[in-house]
């Protein structure tokens, strides 16, 4: 695949991404960013503004599975990836 053919594939996504979100073209090209560097993305805002819409959206167009997680003020990352296995290891030569 070319650079033009995964442009016009980037363009695709962003016009169906916008027939949900209106208003939102600058986040809406973050997140295609995000998901071409592999990477991960934090959605803030206050409430009611289309976050939840929004990751549906992308995953409906990606054919991806949508997943959600609230979060608190106290919302560490180990709640959400649990602990690695070297943590693991570090906490049972600890004990002994």
């Amino acid at each position: 695949m070319d650079a033009k053919e995964i442009q016009e594939k980037i363009d695709i996504l962003q016009k169906e991404v916008s027939t949900v979100i209106k208003g939102k073209d600058e986040v809406i090209r973050k997140v295609i960013m995000a998901i071409l560097a592999s990477g991960h993305v934090l959605l803030e805002d206050v409430p009611g503004l289309g976050k939840t819409t929004l990751a549906k959206a992308f995953s409906k167009a990606l054919g991806f599975a949508n997943k959600r997680i609230q979060f608190t003020p106290d919302t560490m990352p180990s709640d959400i990836v649990g602990m690695s296995r070297q943590m693991l290891l570090n906490m049972l030569r600890e004990q002994q």
